[in-house]
Order: C-alpha cells, then sequence, then structure tokens
C-alpha cells in the first residue's frame, strides 16, 4: 500500500522549459512552482541555461533575471528536497561564475547574492563546505569592493557549518582567510562583515584578525576610512576587544595616516572619524573608559589624533573632566620628566635627550590638533579652550622666560593654543575674553598674571579683533578698583595697546584711573599712578610711530573698519590728567615714586615733552628748594611720623633724580624746545609760554647745579634737619676739606663749621617739644636717608660729566667725586646707627641706602624696589676714576713709605672709602636689576648693558688682592690691623659682586661674552693646571670654552690662594660660583674639576666649619655620579672615627681628608645627609618611571610595536648602585654618635629610604597571569648588602636611642621624644614592609633574599610617654614583635629557636621582655 501510493504520488514527465519561460513563470502575479522544476533530471538543464546567459552580451540582467526568477520560484517552497538540491547547484554554479569573473560584478550581482543569503538555510552545511572553499581559495584574487560581493555568503555559511562539523572546522577556514593576501576592496569588505564573523573568532584570532586589518589599512583609499573606523566601532561596541580596536584606529591615525598631514582630505577624513568617535562614546560609554585608559596606561599611544579623540570624547559631558585631566596630567608629566632629566647628574644622555624629545613631541601634537580643528571638528573647540586655560593656570610664575629653551613650556603652550582658536574660529572669540575676565576676577593673583599675559599677547597681535571685544573689557574695567594691586596694574598695562585703536576704551580708562585715585586702598592708588604713565605713554607711542603703524597688525581689518578707527589718542592727554597726576604728588611715596619714574620714560619715549614735564614739576620742587632763604633744602618737611612710625612722605631724592635725567635726556643747546609738538599738551605758541617753559628747565638747571656746587664748597644749609646729623657731616666735611690738596686757611675752616650749625632754632625747638626722643632719632635717620639719595644724584651728574671730560675738566670733577663718595659714607653712618649706642659706632651695611629698622615697612620696600640712582656707565666711570686714583695713590704711597706720611695715609684711606661706596653700589644696583622687565623703558635707560661691569669689577678683585699684600708690609699693628680688616671686608664684597653678576648672567645671552671679558683680564698664574689650561683652549663649543676657562684660570687658582689664607666668608663665595658654572659644564669636564675639589678635601687643612661645609659640598657637587657617593662613602668611614663609640675623639684630624677634624664633623655630616637626601628623592622619581613601564610592559598591545624600553633597563640598573651606594653611606652613619637633630633626621631618611626599597622589591614581583622573572644580580647584591650593614645595625641605632631617652630628664626632651615616638615606629614599619615583599619574591623565584638577615631579632621598639619623662617616673615597656618566615619547599616552616647567631646576637635589655620570633631557615643553596 505504501509503494503503491508513492508511486502515485511521482509527477509524470513534464516538457522541459526555456530560461525565458522560467523569468515568465517567476513574474506571474501568482507563481507556482512547474512540474519541471521538481524534477532532479531537469537541474542540469536548468543550470545550463544559467552558463548561456552568461555568455550573452549583456551577462549581467541576463545572469541576474534568470537567477532571481529560479531564487524567487525555489522560495516557494524550499523545504522540498528536489528544489533544496537544485538550490545548492544554483548556489555552487553562480558562485562558480562569479568567481571566474564570467558574471559582472554589479548591482544586479548584490541582489543576486542577498537572495542567496535568505536561502542558505535550506541547504545542507555538507553541501557549503565547497562553496566556503572556492571562497577562501579565491580570495586573493578580489580586488574591488564590488569583487567581494560574494563574501555576504559567508557569514552564514560559517554558522551552519558551525553546527554540524564543531569549531575546529570553522576554526581552519578562518585561519585561512586571515592568512591570505587581503586587498584593498577586500580589507573594507572584511571590516564590513566582521561583525557577524565576530562569533566565529576566538581571542587569539580576533587579535589577528584586527592586526591584519590595521596594517592593511594604510592601502585603503581615505574616502572608505571613515566608514571602515565607524563599523569598527560598532564591533568594540559590540565587546570584540574594545582595546585592540581603540589603539589601532589610534596608532594608524596618529602615525601612518599622520605622515599624509599635509593633505586638506586627510584632515577632513579624521574631523569624520572624530565625529564617529564623540557618536560611538555617547551610545556606549565604555569606548570612552577604553579611550581613557590606554592613554592612561602608556604615554606612547599619544599623538596629534589621540590628542583630538581626547578632545572629542570630553564633549561628552561624563568624560569631560577626566579626558582634560589626563591630557593635563601627560603633558605636566612630560614637562616634570623633562626639568628632572636635564638636572639629573647620574641619568644616561641618551635618556635625557628621550625625555626632551618626549615633551617636543607631545608639544608638536597639541599644537597640530589645535591647527587642524578647522577641518571638520569644530565640536572640539570648546574642549581645546577650556585645556588651554588649565594649562595657564598650572603653568608657575617665574618658568615662562627661560632663555633659549628647546621647548616652549606649559605657559606658552596654552598661549600658543588659545592664539590659534582666536584667529581662526570667529565663535570663540568671545568665550575666550570671558574666560579671561572670569579668570582674572576669580583667580590668585600669581594664577591670573598667566591669563594678563594671554590677553596682552591678544591686544598685541589681533587690535582689530580684540576691538570687537571693547565692551567686555570695559565691564573687566569695572572691577579694577577691586582687583589686587599687581594683577590690576599688569592687566591695564596689556590693555595699552589697544588704546590707539579705541578713542572709547581710552575715555573709559581715564575714567576708571579717576575713581582708582580716590580710594582708600594704598595699592589701588598704586595701579592707578602706574595706569596714569601707561596712559601717556601709549598716546606719545602712537604719535611716534604714526598712523602707518595702524595697518601693522597681523590681522587686517576691512576699509570699513580702518576708517572707524581714530588716528590719534585725542588731544592734550596730559593736560587732561594735569589735575588727576597733581593729585598724585600728595599721595603715599610709592605713589609719587612710580610718578617720577613714569615722567622719565615719557621723556625717553619723546623728549620733545621734556619742558612740558619740568613745567609741571617746578611748583612741586619749589615747596622742598627755597632760594629765597639762603639755598635750603626743606629735607625734614619730606619725613613725618604717623601712628609711632615714621614715614618718608616725600621722596626729595627720587624727585632730584626725575629732574636730572630729564635734563639730561634734553638735547643740548635746545632748551626752548622751539620744534616740539606743545599743543597737545594745551599749550599755544607765544612767547609768555616759551619763556616759561625757559623759565622751568633754567630753573631746574641752576638748582641743580647750586645744590652740587654747595655741596661740594662745603655750605649745604637743610632746613630743619636735626642737630646730631648736622654735628656728624660738619665734622665729615671738615675731614674732607683738610685733606684736600689746595691749602685752606683757618678762616674757612670756620665758617664752614659756621654755616654747617646754622640751623633755625625755632625748628628745632619744635621738633624736640613735640617729638619724643625715639621718633626724633628715626627722623633724624631717614633725613639722611633722603640726603644719602641726593649725594647718589648728584654723583651720577658728575659720573655723566666725567665721562665726556677732558684732562683738564677732570681734575676739579675727581675730588669732586671723592667728596660726596665721602659725604655718602657719613649719612650711611648716620642710617645705620643703632638707637642708644652712645659712642658705639655704627655698622656701614651692605646695601646701598640702608633704612632704618623701625621706618614703615611700605617705606622699605619702596627704597628696595626702586630704579637706583646711579646708572651703569656712571658706576664704570667711577670704577675706572677709582683704579686710576688707586693707582696714583699707591705708587705715591710707595714712594712716602719711607717716612710714613700722614697725607699718603690719608690718600689710601680715601681710596679705600671710594672702594667701598662702589661695591655697595654695585651690589644693589645689581640685586635691582633682578627686578625690572624686559620691556620695561627705564632698563636701557639706567641699567644698559649690565656685563661691562664685569671688567673693571675683575679689576678692583685683584686690586684688593694684591693691597692685601701692601698693607701687610706696615710696621704698626694697629694701623696693620684696621687696614687689613677693611681690605677684607671689600674683597669678599667685590666676591659677592661677581657672584651676583655671574648668577644674573647664567640665564642671559651676554654670558659667554662677559666670561671671555673675565678671562682675559685674570692675571693669576697656577701652574699647576697649566695642562688644564691647555685643554680647554682646545675645546671648539665657545660657550663651553669660556666657562671652562674661567674656573681653570680665575676661580680654581683664587679659592687655592684664599683657602691657603683662611678667608672664610670669600672661599664660600667662590665655592658658590665653581659649582653655578660648573653645572653648566658637560660632564667630561665638570668631572675633572670635582677630582680637584676632592684633592682639596684630602690635602687641605680646614678648620673653620662654614668652609669645610662649602668645600665639601663642591666636592660632591662637582662629583659625576658614582663618584659622588664614593666620596661620601669614603668621607662617611672618616667621620665613624670621630663620631663613633670606637673612636672616642682620639684622633685630631683625619688622615685621608684632612678636612675631617674635630670642628668640622658636625656640618660635614649635614653635607652628605644633604646628599643622601637628594639621592632618595631621585629614587623617588625613578621608581616611579619604573612602575609606568611595568604596567605598559604587562598590558603591551600587540599594535603598538613592543619596545625593549632599553631607557628602562638603564634606570633600573643606575637606580640599585644608587640605593647601594646609600646603603654604604648610612652603614656608618648608623654607628655613629650623632646628636639629637642629625640623629632624627637620619632616622626618617632611612625610613623613606626603605619605603622605597619595599617598592622596589614589589615592582619585581610579576602580577598573576604574567611570568615571574629572577631578580638581577645587582638587585641580590643591594638585597644582600641591606641585610648585612644595614638593617642590623639600625636596630642597634633605634634601641640606643630609646636608652638615650630613658635616662633624659627635663623638659628640653620633651619634644624630642614626641618626634622620635612618630619617626622610629614609621621606621620600623618600612623595614619589616620591605622584608615582607623579600619574603614572597623569595618564596616565587626559590631565591634565599633573606639568608644575611639577622635571625631571632627582637625588633621591639617603645612609645616612651613625654609627660612621664617631665615627671621623672619610669615608663613601662611596649613591645612589637616582627616574625620573619621563609617557607621551604614543602611549605612547612621549622620554628625553634636559634641559639647561633651570624652577626652576633643583639644585647637585650634587663627590662625588656622578648619575644620570639620565627627562624629564618639558613641555606647555602638557592630556595
Amino acid at each position: 500500500m505504501i509503494a503503491t501510493t508513492s508511486t502515485h504520488q511521482e509527477p509524470s514527465p513534464s516538457p522541459p522549459l526555456t530560461d525565458a519561460e522560467i523569468i515568465n513563470l517567476a513574474r506571474q502575479s501568482q507563481p507556482q512552482l512547474h512540474p519541471y522544476l521538481l524534477s532532479p533530471s531537469s537541474h542540469p538543464t536548468i543550470l545550463s541555461h544559467l552558463k548561456t546567459r552568461a555568455l550573452s552580451p549583456s551577462p549581467s540582467l541576463a545572469v541576474s533575471d534568470y537567477s532571481l526568477s529560479l531564487l524567487s520560484l525555489i522560495s516557494l517552497s524550499p523545504h522540498t528536497p528536489s528544489l533544496s538540491s537544485l538550490l545548492s547547484s544554483l548556489l555552487s554554479e553562480y558562485t562558480h561564475l562569479f568567481l571566474s569573473l564570467q558574471i559582472p560584478r554589479d548591482s544586479n550581482s548584490l541582489k543576486t547574492i542577498s537572495l542567496f543569503v535568505t536561502l542558505l538555510n535550506n541547504v545542507t552545511p555538507k553541501e557549503l563546505v565547497p562553496v566556503l572553499d572556492s571562497i577562501v581559495e579565491n580570495l586573493p584574487g578580489l580586488k574591488t569592493l564590488e569583487d567581494t560581493q560574494v563574501l555576504d555568503l559567508v557569514p552564514g555559511c560559517l554558522g551552519f557549518v558551525l553546527g554540524e562539523n564543531g569549531k575546529d572546522c570553522v576554526g581552519l577556514v578562518m585561519d585561512r582567510v586571515i592568512e591570505s593576501e587581503w586587498s584593498k576592496g577586500l580589507l573594507v569588505k572584511m571590516v564590513f562583515i566582521a561583525r557577524e564573523l565576530m562569533g566565529f573568532l576566538d581571542k587569539a584570532r580576533g587579535k589577528e584578525f584586527l592586526n591584519k586589518v590595521f596594517k592593511g589599512m594604510k592601502g585603503v583609499d581615505l574616502q572608505d576610512l571613515p566608514s571602515v573606523v565607524y563599523q569598527l566601532l560598532v564591533l568594540a561596541s559590540k565587546g570584540f576587544h574594545k582595546r585592540e580596536v581603540i589603539e589601532g584606529i589610534v596608532v594608524f591615525f596618529g602615525s601612518e595616516l599622520g605622515r599624509k598631514k599635509g593633505s586638506s582630505i586627510v584632515r577632513q577624513v579624521e574631523g569624520t572619524v572624530l565625529l564617529h568617535f564623540n557618536f560611538a562614546v555617547k551610545q556606549d560609554p565604555s569606548l570612552g573608559k577604553e579611550v581613557l585608559g590606554l592613554v592612561r596606561l602608556d604615554l606612547r599611544a599619544i599623538n596629534h589624533f589621540t590628542i583630538a579623540v581626547l578632545f572629542s570624547v570630553a564633549r561628552v559631558r561624563r568624560f569631560s573632566e577626566s579626558s582634560l585631566g589626563i591630557l593635563k596630567t601627560a603633558l605636566l608629566t612630560a614637562y616634570s620628566d623633562y626639568k628632572f632629566a636635564k638636572d639629573c647628574k647620574w641619568l644616561p644622555d641618551s635618556l635625557k635627550e628621550q625625555c626632551l624629545q618626549n615633551v617636543q613631541k607631545m608639544e608638536k601634537a597639541v599644537l597640530r590638533a589645535v591647527n587642524e580643528s578647522t577641518c571638520g571638528r569644530e565640536h572640539i573647540v570648546p574642549t581645546i579652550m577650556q585645556l588651554s586655560f588649565v594649562l595657564l593656570e598650572s603653568s608657575q610664575e617665574g618658568n615662562h622666560g627661560e632663555v633659549s629653551s628647546p621647548i616652549l613650556g606649559i605657559e606658552e603652550l596654552g598661549v600658543q593654543m588659545l592664539k590659534t582658536l582666536f584667529e581662526v574660529h570667529d565663535m570663540a572669540r568671545n568665550e575666550i575674553i570671558e574666560q579671561c575676565k572670569f579668570r582674572i576676577l576669580s583667580l590668585k593673583p600669581e594664577q591670573s598674571l598667566p591669563v594678563i599675559r594671554l590677553l596682552g599677547f591678544l591686544v598685541r597681535n589681533y587690535p582689530y579683533l580684540i576691538r570687537e571685544q571693547v565692551s567686555r573689557l570695559k565691564d573687566l574695567l569695572d572691577y579694577f578698583t577691586f582687583m589686587h594691586g599687581e594683577v590690576a596694574s599688569n592687566f591695564f598695562h596689556a590693555l595699552v595697546p589697544l588704546l590707539k585703536f579705541s578713542q572709547d576704551l581710552q575715555d573709559y580708562c581715564v575714567l576708571v584711573v579717576r575713581k582708582a585715585m580716590f580710594r582708600r586702598e594704598d595699592t589701588v592708588r598704586l595701579a592707578a599712578a602706574n595706569a596714569i604713565i601707561n596712559l601717556l605713554l601709549a598716546e606719545k607711542q602712537s604719535k611716534r610711530e604714526g598712523p602707518v603703524s595702524l595697518q601693522d597688525s597681523s590681522s587686517q581689518a576691512s576699509c570699513s573698519q580702518q576708517a572707524e578707527i581714530p588716528h590719534g589718542m585725542g588731544r592734550g592727554l596730559f593736560q587732561e590728567l594735569s589735575g588727576l597726576l597733581q593729585r598724585c604728588l600728595y599721595q603715599q611715596a610709592k605713589v609719587k615714586d612710580v610718578i617720577y619714574q613714569g615722567l622719565v620714560k615719557l621723556v625717553l619715549v619723546d623728549q620733545s615733552t621734556g619742558g612740558a614735564v619740568l613745567d609741571f614739576l617746578l611748583p612741586h620742587f619749589l615747596r622742598f628748594f627755597k632760594e629765597d632763604v639762603d639755598f635750603q633744602l626743606g629735607i625734614s618737611c619730606c619725613v613725618k611720623s604717623v601712628n609711632g612710625s615714621v614715614v618718608i612722605e616725600e621722596p626729595l631724592d627720587s624727585l632730584l633724580s626725575c629732574v636730572s635725567r630729564i635734563l639730561f635726556l634734553l638735547p643740548p643747546g635746545k632748551t626752548d624746545h622751539s620744534n616740539a609738538p606743545w599743543p597737545c599738551f594745551g599749550f599755544s605758541i607765544s612767547q609768555e609760554n616759551e619763556g616759561g617753559r625757559n623759565l622751568s628747565i633754567d630753573s631746574f638747571s641752576n638748582s641743580l647745579l647750586m645744590i652740587r656746587k654747595l655741596v661740594r664748597n662745603k655750605k649745604l644749609e637743610v632746613e630743619a634737619l636735626p642737630a646730631e646729623l648736622f654735628l656728624m657731616v660738619a665734622f665729615s666735611l671738615f675731614y674732607i676739606l683738610a685733606e684736600r690738596k689746595k691749602r685752606t686757611s683757618i678762616k674757612e675752616k670756620i665758617l664752614l663749621t659756621v654755616s654747617l650749625f646754622h640751623v633755625r632754632s625755632d625748628i628745632i625747638g619744635q621738633t624736640s617739644e613735640t617729638s619724643s626722643v625715639s621718633g626724633e632719632e628715626e627722623k633724624r635717620k631717614c633725613c639722611a636717608f633722603i640726603l644719602s639719595g641726593i649725594v647718589d644724584v648728584l654723583l651720577n651728574i658728575t659720573a655723566s660729566e666725567l665721562e665726556k671730560a677732558t684732562d683738564l675738566e677732570r681734575v676739579d670733577l675727581e675730588p669732586e667725586l671723592v667728596d660726596f663718595v665721602n659725604l655718602s659714607e657719613s649719612l650711611e653712618k648716620v642710617v645705620c646707627a643703632r638707637q642708644n649706642t652712645g659712642n658705639k659706632k655704627g655698622n656701614v651695611r651692605a646695601t646701598p641706602h640702608a633704612m632704618p629698622k623701625d621706618i614703615d615697612l611700605d617705606s622699605k620696600r619702596m627704597a628696595q624696589e626702586r630704579i637706583p640712582f646711579l646708572s651703569t656707565s656712571s658706576i664704570c666711570q667711577l670704577m675706572q676714576t677709582m683704579l686710576k686714583l688707586h693707582g696714583n695713590e699707591l705708587s705715591k704711597g710707595h714712594a712716602a713709605s719711607q717716612d710714613h706720611s700722614q697725607s699718603s695715609s690719608g690718600k689710601i684711606s680715601k681710596c679705600s672709602k671710594l672702594i667701598a661706596f662702589l661695591l655697595n653700589t654695585i651690589l644693589h644696583h645689581l640685586k635691582c636689576f633682578r627686578n625690572v622687565g624686559n620691556d620695561d623703558l627705564l632698563r636701557t635707560s639706567v641699567y644698559g648693558e649690565i656685563k661691562v661691569l664685569g671688567p673693571p669689577l675683575l679689576k678692583l678683585i685683584f686690586l684688593l688682592k694684591s693691597g692685601n699684600t701692601f698693607t701687610t708690609e706696615q710696621k704698626e699693628k694697629e694701623t696693620k690691623g684696621m687696614k687689613d680688616l677693611e681690605n677684607k671686608e671689600q674683597f669678599h664684597l667685590a666676591l659677592l659682586c661677581l657672584k651676583e653678576l655671574i648668577t644674573i648672567s647664567l640665564n642671559m645671552p651676554f654670558l659667554t661674552s662677559l666670561l671671555e671679558d673675565l678671562v682675559s683680564i685674570s692675571k693669576i698664574e697656577y701652574t699647576e693646571l697649566d695642562n688644564e689650561y691647555d685643554e680647554a683652549m682646545g675645546i671648539d663649543d665657545r660657550n663651553i670654552r669660556s666657562q671652562e676657562l674661567f674656573v681653570i684660570k680665575f676661580l680654581k687658582p683664587l679659592l687655592s690662594e684664599l683657602l691657603a689664607k683662611s678667608r672664610i666668608r670669600e672661599v664660600e663665595s667662590l665655592c658658590d660660583m665653581i659649582s653655578m658654572v660648573g653645572k653648566k659644564l658637560p660632564c667630561k669636564f665638570r668631572r675633572s674639576h670635582g677630582v680637584w675639589s676632592v684633592d682639596i678635601c684630602r690635602s687641605v687643612g680646614i678648620r673653620n666649619p662654614k668652609v669645610a661645609r662649602s668645600v665639601v659640598a663642591l666636592a660632591i657637587c662637582l662629583s659625576s655620579p658614582p663618584d659622588d657617593l664614593i666620596v661620601a662613602q669614603d668621607m662617611a668611614k672618616d667621620l665613624l672615627k670621630f663620631t663613633g663609640s670606637e673612636g672616642n675623639g682620639a684622633e685630631e684630624v683625619s688622615h685621608s681628608y684632612t678636612v675631617i677634624n674635630q670642628k668640622t664633623v658636625a656640618v660635614i655630616n649635614a653635607c652628605i645627609l644633604q646628599l643622601v637626601e637628594g639621592v632618595i628623592a631621585d629614587m623617588d622619581w625613578a621608581i616611579k618611571k619604573l612602575k609606568v613601564l611595568s604596567l605598559v610592559t604587562q598590558n603591551s598591545i600587540l599594535l603598538i610595536e613592543d619596545e625593549e624600553h632599553p631607557y628602562g633597563l638603564q634606570i633600573e640598573n643606575n637606580l640599585y648602585l644608587r640605593a647601594e651606594g646609600v646603603v654604604k653611606i648610612l652603614s656608618s652613619f648608623v654607628l655613629m654618635n650623632l646628636k639629637d637633630h642629625q640623629a632624627e633626621h637620619l632616622l626618617r631618611l632611612t625610613g623613606k629610604f626603605y619605603r622605597h626599597l619595599a617598592q622596589m622589591s614589589k615592582l619585581r614581583i610579576a602580577p598573576k597571569g604574567c611570568k615571574q622573572l629572577l631578580p638581577s644580580l645587582t638587585f641580590q647584591k643591594l638585597v644582600e648588602l641591606t641585610c648585612k650593614e644595614l638593617t642590623v645595625p639600625m636596630y642597634n641605632f633605634v634601641a640606643e636611642m630609646q636608652s638615650e631617652q630613658e635616662n633624659a630628664n627635663g623638659k628640653g626632651v620633651i619634644n624630642k621624644i614626641k618626634r622620635e615616638n612618630k619617626c622610629i615606629p614609621d621606621l620600623i614599619f618600612q623595614i619589616e614592609d620591605y622584608e615582607k615583599y623579600l619574603i614572597q619574591l623569595s618564596k616565587l623565584t626559590k631565591v634565599n633574599l633573606l639568608r644575611y638577615a639577622k635571625r631571632s631579632t627582637a625588633r621591639d621598639f617603645k612609645i616612651i610617654d613625654p609627660g612621664q619623662v617631665a615627671m621623672e617616673e619610669d615608663a613601662p615597656n611596649h613591645e612589637a614583635g616582627h616574625d620573619v618566615d621563609i617557607a621551604a619547599e614543602n611549605g612547612s616552616p621549622e620554628v625553634s629557636e636559634d641559639s647561633e647567631d651570624d652577626g652576633g646576637a643583639t644585647p637585650t635589655p634587663h627590662a625588656k621582655r622578648m619575644k620570639t620570633g620565627s627562624v629564618v631557615q639558613d641555606s647555602d643553596e638557592e630556595m
């Protein structure tokens, strides 16, 4: 029955169908299966129609119509066995025709393949395997994206094959796919179908797949890259190797594609990719975490594209702070590494160069990311701006002006980023100004100054663009009176260049300044005074530059904009502000000082304004200079007492300096200034005004000449100057007059004395009645201080004349200089005299214009910060005059040495006073030079070329050096002692001046020329250094040659000579200079100086602690690693003989280092501990770098080429060697009997050192999943040395310290015990922590690292109660045990007491209770 039924159901044979009939059958509205299609015998004929159509003239449409018709008919009943067989045969045949290029690859073929994909589930897996094989075999032939249409079949085929044949078969297919050669079209297609293939790729094959993709992406067309990246990001969001995908994209666009950085298309492609990143992170935040983790883990991944990606990711709110924080941290780390490497002596030059390259690479990457922000990536502009301001806030004050630096620096990098945004992006300008406004008002003054400098930079370079922001700047000006004084002054100065482009802003500035001048706060009025000067200077500079300068902006405005720009700053600004200036002259002295200096700057900019400025100052000057009363100076009116403190109300010396400089700047013989633009000051060209101008100029000139003449003729009368001051001045002037060459009659001397004591009795009486004795004395000192400044002004005038004087005129001018110097010295004694000293002699201070102690603090600060009255050229002229006079008088002194004439002695004394005055002036001059900005107009006028002071200063040093020999030849012991002491003081002061000059020059471009000038003058002959001198002359580098010659030819010989004479302070100064210059020398040259310094320590017996400290510090500083630690080790061993328990002071001087003796032990100990502290700080940096490199190595990804980090190995080896040196040094110190403060310092240093040792040991332990490496021999040696020579003696050292605490009585030791109770437990904890990691490392490596550790050690320490010590009561014992346990191979340690101790058992105090710890197993073999 069953057979009959089946036979009855077999279809009867049907006539064959043509291909056209099949197509028509499929196109029917309700197609039905034809019996012919169900017959297996018809399948060859049906397939033959496919081959025939493939040979037609237009095979694409013919094959597509036929294939689609067949597939649509099969889909009606795909489960029918005959149709399933037909489907598999059709798939195989179509695939063959496609791969053999018999079918065109177009949209028709794509439709056909897509329909095949939907029917794959009806094909048996066995029949799919040949299809997969044919596709995989033909993969190398698929070149274009159209050729790869057939790959749409692969995921479906693999899915069905996987269910039938298992993972092994699918794995083999995927291996063949990955190993085949991929064209760029095939690569794109593989990425597109990767999401469907990810289920067939395990972890290893997935990495290989991605590796092949990213290696082949460099051949992909640029227009295809965004879509490829998008598909990869989608793939990563599905959990497919997220980090590898992110890293591959970043590395590709940062390196491979980055080489085509000149192409605008590349930048547009990158912009599109960044948008894809931003969208992907919004959809899947885990991708953002992977981006941050990649950069945080490995800084090598940072490039311009990585930075752009972080900027893009930062636009997502949840990643904003973290993205910018990572960028900031990376930049600051790179800068700090560079700074550390540059100053570190033990790092190799290759590593220093790499640190420099890392910084430069990051700077270029950041700037490139910012510069390319215009190409489809405007969405990252806000984050760029945010990071830029963060960098400005992070920049430290004073680090933005490094000369000839190979890097930009943090602040300059932020400025350059914002400059680019401001120039390119219109939408960013408003926000940048708003951010500047907000940060200037909200940040601390030191943080807001970089923002102000940014604003000034934008104003100078983009005035037309900034002009559009005037309304915002005016809003910021409203807060002028509420700003910090320095912030307000700098902000207003930054706006000055913009004033000539905006009359409205200028008028608003004037209004703001007027309001500020009426405020109570001194800082606000001082800022307002600076603002007034800036306004006047801006007007003058605008007129001097002319209208052409308005077109010099780097950002040109349109014609309509330029028409609106005023070509001047208004008319009569000086006249408009004259009332405000007049008010400034009634403010505090510091405000007046600013105005006086500003008026000089105004004349420097425009000399034609000199007459108007003098007209303005004349009425104010006449308040203090009265011609109708015998030419009196009202100095007493310049000083007043406020709330018990003396205040200088009028800096009369600054006023006279201002007037003298203006007169000097005026053209000679043109006092009428007929060509000056007086209308701008409100003056008309009239005979009356011309006469007024001549009157003011002539009046000032005559007044200065009169003051100078009166002082020169010793007839100066000062109104209301206190009597005691006039007593000292009178006797000093009387002495000066007596010593002059010209003869003076007794009558003239009497007239001089009477004129000096001509003081109005009513003024004296008034002051004595209204003031106390102490207040009167301070007022007297302040009057002398002002008069001393006036003398300096006259000295500057005389020196300027002397520079241009003829030989005949010099005869009169040179004695005048000497008289002024003597008068200045007398006034300095009055200023520096102590209160209630009676007949005690006041000491002259080492700086000119020394202020009394009880004077107002603001007046002191003003005296220290104001510009010196003597210019550099005047000081040089004075020095030349002094050298000439000294030479003449020295020769006369030798001629008159036979009879010891009094005149010769007096002349030498005169010259000595001149030398002392000059040295004090030079030192003050050089210290003030540091506080003057590079853009200050007075810098050139007052200081000029500061290096010109070097040659005459060095000549003076040699003169003083030789003069010392001359004075020792005097026969009278008292005279000899006084002169020798005076000569030593001057010689030391001269060296201080030279040291200050070299300190200034170290960061200046003129250092080389200065040293060359000094070397050419040096006259010291030191035969022992001839070989070094010859070698130095052969150095090609001019900078290095000049520094080396200066050290060899001057500093080292002079130091040797002064050491022989035990000149303490001079040796300190020379050691500082050698150290400063030596640090700039390369290691090769610095090493020779280090050897020389060590020889001094070995051979020269030094008993002065200060000298010993300087020499030892110099030897350590100049010794190159590892010599510095070797020297310190040798010295520490010798120090042990003096401070150790076995020494007991038996030796007076060390045999190895004669610098070590009983008097110098303490300071040398401090020097060596300071060295150890520096090495421990370096270790901290090195350990952090090794930790980062370790993390990079552990998490390294195949997409970034795995470098071997050779510099990491160098850091590690050097670190172990430095640590070994520290162990040897500390092992000597723990055996010493140190004083309390040094013992505490040693405990703290040792605790830090053990903490670093623990970190180093922890780094040697491999994390889970990584291979454990054996510790290096260097590390094992370090551990052995630490256990044997440091750990065991350290416990004895601690025990001894605590025994001393038990015996100590009194309240003086309470604080000491409190401090030690903190550092001793910390030290014990760090030791135990270090040994804990050693135990773990020993277990993992089977190397017994603690075999030299002391066994059965009672590591007890006591927490002693300071209160009980104070009450002298017995403190209970507190114990802390420490167990050391190293497991044997079988894992069961043996616990027993070991009576045999390798290093001898530690004696246990009777009062202590012992806690026995586990025994360290002793074995000769490694575990």
